[in-house]
């Protein structure tokens, strides 16, 4: 009985000797260790993958698409007035008459074709003896001006090159106000650079800037030498072209504004076409309807467009438009205020009736205007307000 015992014990203790050593050892052959599933790890397939939020897609569609533009012209230098000194004239002949300098200066452009035009400012390239562009990739290459609108402040330049990236419209009546939307120009001449914000106001207007308003208002940072460049949306769209800002520095202070895609794809097809705009005129001096003008009429609202002035012969003045008359409709479409009365004007072809409702003496009256072709602007126009643009 003694033995039995004693090979009992010895048996036990070797088997706990052998459990411990497996147990710490070879945990998993036991059978009642725990086991874990299988564990598929993902990995970064490249560096720098963007965070949630961020546009570094979209950067990349949208930034080879936009150019660098610099022009250049020849300047007169108007002679020193001294030169009316019969005695300074004496002495110092003709060497301070009147010289030429050239002067240079620079802004950004959009590639809408890969045949190679190019959307931009007309106030970036106006008067420009000389327009080279810059390429993100290194490129460069001298344009040519198809044409220009100065009174949506847009221009149309060819380069002859190849595989150009042309950038995709997006549907700018589509914007909605805090939208997201980055800016891509060459701001002081520092290179392409891209700045973020949002659509902070739609259908700006009565700024002073251009004849014809319909500004994208946004906070994304606009600089001197973003003119011409791209505003595009979160998905790298083209939506607006930057043209002016709001600023008493010179400097971005939040407030910049920009052309819609849509407006800008109708002046570039029109210029592309037949190398100018054509816009309907009807010859009135308009202005907006204020509340207290709208009490002297009588009217409950301050809608529509006020006529203060008839051209003697023109195309209202046929049709017996007068002043004191209130434009309501043009077209079956209502008029807001006189920007509005000015768009649907220019936007009915020339040549053909335009139908236009106006209030006088309280009572509505339809008159059958032969729409003429609005006249180029002067000069004077065009330099008015140009403190404005950057």
């Amino acid at each position: 009985m003694h033995k039995l015992w004693l090979i009992f014990a010895q048996t036990v203790t070797i088997f706990l000797a052998v459990l411990f050593v497996v147990s710490t050892l070879r945990p998993e052959l036991l059978p009642w260790s725990p086991r874990g599933g299988m564990v598929t790890l993902k990995e970064a397939t490249r560096d720098g993958a963007p965070k949630p939020g961020g546009f570094s897609d979209a950067v990349q569609i949208a930034t080879p698409s936009v150019v660098n533009v610099f022009t250049s012209k020849e300047v007169k230098i108007p002679p020193h007035p001294l030169l009316d000194d019969p005695m300074f004239r004496r002495f110092f002949g003709d060497r301070f008459e009147s010289q030429t300098r050239r002067t240079s200066s620079l802004g950004s452009g959009v590639i809408v074709s890969p045949e190679g035009y190019i959307l931009t400012n007309h106030h970036v390239v106006e008067a420009a003896d000389e327009i080279d562009i810059a390429l993100m990739d290194g490129r460069k290459a001298r344009a040519r001006i198809i044409g220009s609108d100065p009174e949506t402040d847009l221009a149309v330049v060819k380069v002859d090159m190849g595989a150009l990236p042309a950038m995709t419209f997006g549907h700018s009546d589509h914007a909605r106000v805090g939208d997201m939307v980055l800016a891509i120009g060459n701001p002081f001449g520092v290179g392409q650079t891209v700045t973020m914000g949002i659509i902070s106001a739609l259908g700006r207007s009565h700024l002073g800037i251009n004849t014809f308003e319909n500004f994208i208002q946004t906070d994304a940072a606009i600089n001197p030498g973003n003119s011409g460049g791209a505003l595009v949306d979160a998905a790298g769209n083209l939506i607006g072209i930057n043209t002016a800002i709001v600023s008493r520095t010179g400097g971005s202070l939040g407030i910049g504004f920009a052309i819609p895609a849509s407006i800008a794809k109708q002046i570039m097809e029109q210029i592309i076409q037949t190398g100018g705009v054509t816009r309907g005129w009807i010859g009135v001096e308009v202005q907006d309807l204020t509340p207290e003008l709208a009490e002297s009429f009588k009217r409950s609202s301050a809608d529509g467009a006020l006529i203060a002035g008839v051209l003697r012969g023109g195309p209202a003045d046929k049709a017996g438009m007068k002043p004191g008359d209130i434009v309501v409709v043009v077209d079956g479409k209502v008029v807001a205020d006189s920007s509005v009365m000015l768009n649907l004007i220019a936007a009915l072809p020339p040549g053909e009736i335009g139908v236009i409702t106006v209030v006088r003496n309280q009572a509505e009256k339809v008159l059958k205007i032969n729409i003429g072709k609005r006249p180029k602007p002067t000069p004077q126009d065009r330099d008015q307000d140009q403190d404005a643009l950057e």
